[in-house]
Parts: structure tokens; C-alpha cells; sequence
């Protein structure tokens, strides 16, 4: 370096002169590119990158610009858009971005447009539905995983599984992750897991449908319409593990679960032995002192019990003795009491008994009397005492007709005193009055 005096520019300065270039040269331009990475601020601003196959810019749409444009509800990871910007340089972290002022996506085959028709159908069908989820198995003795064979992902879901939870066997459904043919792979895992016949025996409780991070073109296999399904019919419980927390496929609406990594799908399908141990290791020292303290407590109880039964007993039995001495003093003299009233009562009765008594007879002696003499005067013996006289034949029959007898009947007559016998001899019937 020479001697010459120079004049450096300040970062600020330099930034400044760029600024000033730059941005009258590129004001009011249009750019076609792909958004990644979209978020939308608390503010409303929108931060997010503009990208091809070559290169990436940032940009930003503010709040006031976000709520005029039309295509807003496109604006999304993976969407294909023309946006209307200007270049702007942000000197406090020395980069320049575009501020968009409008967007519109773009192109006939647009993943975001065809990803928000697709999901606005198969939500209209009920298929994320809340209901349809199923419960994971607490505790899962084999676990099935539809991946690639091959990178990380395999390794480090199986290496999380080991480590928390041992006794777990994995099997691996070998599928192709990415591209055209991606879908009809991952859709033959998931039907060889759920085909029980072809298992023979070996059927999972729990199966992860698995891919790391990428592009939102990378991972748009996990929006095909047949694979979504698939994971939806499944019998299985399903745990959807693709990409990165920000990433978002249809099969994630269509599980069970959503994982945001295959990791975290990894930590989500298994208890960690070791906290389970200490778990029941601290809930028997629990119940052996809950059932301790509650056998004391009830030993305490029936101590107690005993001693207030006894004490209650005998307590109960002097009150008893006091009461019976108190009704036995009551009970004697009105006894006493008693027994005299009824002996003058009996000795009153039995002298208002034997006139009326007395009495009583003399009326019976005279009725019977009386009852005496009519049947006297009603019976036919009385008739005969005034001189009538009764004859019957000899079957002891009355006789009251003369023609009813013929010569050599023997009849009975009886008087007032005595009878006869006599045999007809002749019959003769009284003249007919002229």
C-alpha cells in the first residue's frame, strides 16, 4: 500500500452510496421466482425469500400492501408468483431485498394452488376431522416405518427408539421419498403394514410414514390425493413425521399425529423406559406407604371403637339397672293398688249380682210356663183330653176319610187315657144331603 493519502469510506457511507444506486435503478420492477420460507409478523409485515434454481433474495411485504392484494390466501410456501417491487437496501444489516407491492401466482401447474384446492376437498369430506384421530398406543410393542432406506432418517429415528425404550422391534418398509413415483411407493409400505396375512403374525401397533427436510417441492409427494387417503384408511394408528416443524403436508392432516421431525416422531411413539421405572419405583413406595398408614389408621379406629363400644356398653347397662329399680318401685304399689280396686270391684259385682240373678230366673221360670201351656194347648193330645179321640191303621197312619177303609182293616184308637184296637166290619158313608 502506498504512501498516497486516501479517504476510506465508513460502512455506513458505502452502504449509503449503494442504497443510492441501487435502488433508483431497480424501482417499480417485476420478478417471477418461488416463496420459501413465508411468516407473517405479529405486525402483519410478511418476511419471506424469493428463490430459483440459482439464486435467493429476501423480501418483505408490508401489512398495507398484504391486505390490499386479491391473491393473498396463495401466498404460501412453494407458490409460483409475479411479484411488483422495488429494490431496497436495509443498511442495518447491510442487505439489500425487495419490497413487494403486489403478487399474483403464476403458472398453469402451481404446487400451492393445487395443495390449498386439494385440502379445501378432502377437509369438505371430513377427512382431518378431530374424530377421526385415534389414541397412539401407550406403550407399542413393534413399530413399522415407511422411509428411505438410505440418509439419516432411518438411523436416527431408530437410534431415539433404542435409546428410550428398548424391547421395541422396528421393521423398515423400504420407499422412494421424493419425485412422481414416490406416492405409490409409500402408499405399498403402508398396505404391506396394514395386510395381516402377509405379516404372518407380525403386526405393527404403531406405523411412522417418514422424510426429512426439504423444498416445498421436495416434499409435495406428501400431498398426493391417493397417499393422503391411504394414511387416513389406515388401521393402524399413524404418525406423519415429514420435514421440519415449519413444514406442513396433507398427510399430516390425515394422521393421527403430526410430528415435526422423524425425530421427534421417534420420541413421540415410545415411553422413556427409564422415567417410566422411576415412575412405578415412586408409585410402589406410594402405595406401600399409603397402605402402611391406612392399616395404622384403621388399627387406631378399631382400638377407639373398642374402647367406646365397652365404655357405651356398660354405661348402657347401668342406665338400664337405674331404670328397672325406678319401674320396679312404680310397679309394686300400683299393683297393690290395682289388686285392691279390683277386689272391691268383685265384691261390689257379686252383691249387685246375685239379685239381679234372681230376678233373672224368676222372668225364665215364668216364660218357660207360659211356653209350656201353648204347646200344651197346641198339641193334639190336648185336643184329646176334651174328649176327641185319634185313630190311625194299622201303618200308623191318621185316618180322616172312611172311604179311604175297607172291611177287616184293623184300626187303633187313642183317648185321653189309653187306646183300642178294632177291625172295620162294615163302611158306611154319611147320606147326602137333599
Amino acid at each position: 500500500m502506498s504512501d498516497t493519502k486516501i479517504t476510506p469510506f465508513t460502512v455506513s457511507s458505502l452502504t449509503d452510496r449503494i442504497k443510492r444506486s441501487l435502488e433508483p435503478q431497480f424501482a417499480k420492477i417485476y420478478v417471477e421466482a418461488e416463496i420459501s420460507g413465508w411468516r407473517r409478523h405479529s405486525s402483519g409485515h410478511c418476511y419471506f425469500t424469493l428463490k430459483d434454481s440459482g439464486a435467493q433474495i429476501s423480501a418483505v411485504m408490508f401489512v398495507s400492501a398484504y391486505e390490499r392484494c386479491r391473491a393473498k390466501a396463495s401466498l404460501a410456501d412453494g407458490a409460483k408468483v409475479l411479484v411488483y417491487a422495488n429494490v431496497s437496501v436495509y443498511p442495518p444489516q447491510g442487505k439489500y431485498q425487495l419490497v413487494v407491492l403486489a403478487a399474483k401466482p403464476v403458472g398453469d401447474g402451481d404446487l400451492m394452488q393445487r395443495y390449498l384446492e386439494l385440502k379445501a376437498k378432502l377437509e369438505a369430506e371430513g377427512l382431518f376431522d378431530k374424530s377421526r384421530k385415534r389414541p397412539l398406543p401407550f406403550m407399542p410393542r413393534r413399530i413399522a416405518i415407511v422411509t428411505s432406506e438410505s440418509g439419516a432418517v432411518i438411523h436416527d429415528m431408530c437410534n431415539v427408539v433404542s435409546r428410550r425404550f428398548p424391547n421395541v422391534a422396528i421393521r423398515l418398509y423400504p420407499a422412494q421419498v421424493q419425485g412422481a413415483e414416490a406416492p405409490a411407493a409409500i402408499i405399498a409400505g403402508i398396505e404391506y403394514f396394514n395386510n395381516a396375512s402377509v405379516l404372518a403374525g407380525w403386526v405393527p401397533d404403531l406405523l411412522i410414514v417418514a422424510r426429512g427436510g426439504g423444498s416445498f417441492e421436495d416434499l409435495f409427494c406428501f400431498n398426493d390425493e391417493a397417499l393422503v387417503r391411504a394414511v387416513a384408511a389406515s388401521k393402524i394408528p399413524v404418525i406423519s413425521a415429514v420435514g421440519h416443524e415449519t413444514d406442513f403436508t396433507l398427510c399430516d392432516f390425515a394422521a393421527d399425529v403430526r410430528a415435526g421431525t422423524p425425530s421427534i416422531a421417534a420420541e413421540i411413539a415410545v415411553p422413556l423406559l427409564s422415567e417410566i421405572s422411576s415412575r412405578l419405583e415412586a408409585a410402589s413406595r406410594q402405595m406401600a406407604a399409603a397402605l402402611r398408614s391406612r392399616g395404622e389408621w384403621f388399627a387406631q379406629r378399631l382400638d377407639h371403637m373398642s374402647d367406646s363400644m365397652q365404655a357405651s356398653l356398660q354405661s348402657a347397662v347401668s342406665r338400664a339397672e337405674i331404670r328397672l329399680s325406678k319401674v320396679e318401685g312404680r310397679l309394686v304399689p300400683a299393683l297393690n293398688g290395682v289388686s285392691a280396686k279390683a277386689g272391691a270391684r268383685l265384691s261390689s259385682a257379686a252383691g249387685r249380682l246375685e239379685p239381679a240373678f234372681k230376678m233373672r230366673m224368676v222372668q225364665l221360670e215364668s216364660r218357660l210356663a207360659k211356653a209350656g201351656e201353648s204347646l200344651r194347648l197346641l198339641s193334639p193330645f190336648g185336643v184329646l183330653e176334651r174328649g176327641y179321640s185319634l185313630t190311625t191303621d194299622a201303618s200308623g197312619a191318621i185316618v180322616r176319610d172312611a172311604s179311604s177303609l175297607k172291611r177287616g182293616d184293623v184300626l187303633r184308637t187313642r183317648f185321653a187315657a189309653g187306646e183300642a184296637s178294632s177291625e172295620v166290619v162294615s163302611v158306611g158313608l154319611p147320606a147326602e144331603k137333599e
